[in-house]
């Protein structure tokens, strides 16, 4: 007993066992690089079809090949921005939260009913005068 005692007292002051390390090399991809590869190798194929040196050419490759670079391209040429009337429709709700919740926190429960009154009425006349 004193000997275990003894051995985790010295291994307080010996080196602790570190962490399993690992050598990781990460891959670079470079997009435009295999696209111009792919480029390359299509027109070489069809270099070659009209030489008449390949005989027989697998048809859907090909499409397939321009379909993923078709759905490349229109994918870097596309915005990732949403549409300003949506854009609109955002900041309107986000106001009204905004103005809502202040005038709870200053006048209270009044203004919950006034909202589940005014609003719907609101809306009432609203469709009301464009059918008529």
């Amino acid at each position: 007993m004193y000997n275990e005692v003894g051995m985790k007292f010295l291994s307080l002051f010996t080196k602790a066992p570190q962490h399993q390390r690992f050598n990781y090399t990460p891959r670079y991809y470079d997009p435009k690089k295999e696209e111009m590869q792919e480029r390359e190798q299509r027109i070489r194929k069809e270099v070659e079809r009209e030489k008449g040196v390949a005989g027989s050419t697998n048809e859907i490759g090909d499409y397939r090949s321009r379909i993923t670079g078709a759905i490349h391209a229109a994918r870097r040429r596309s915005k990732t921005q949403a549409a300003p009337s949506a854009v609109l429709l955002r900041f309107g709700v986000l106001l009204f939260l905004v103005v809502f919740l202040m005038a709870y926190l200053t006048w209270g429960k009044p203004v919950i009913y006034s909202l589940f009154l005014f609003i719907p009425v609101y809306f009432y006349m609203k469709f009301r005068q464009r059918s008529a």
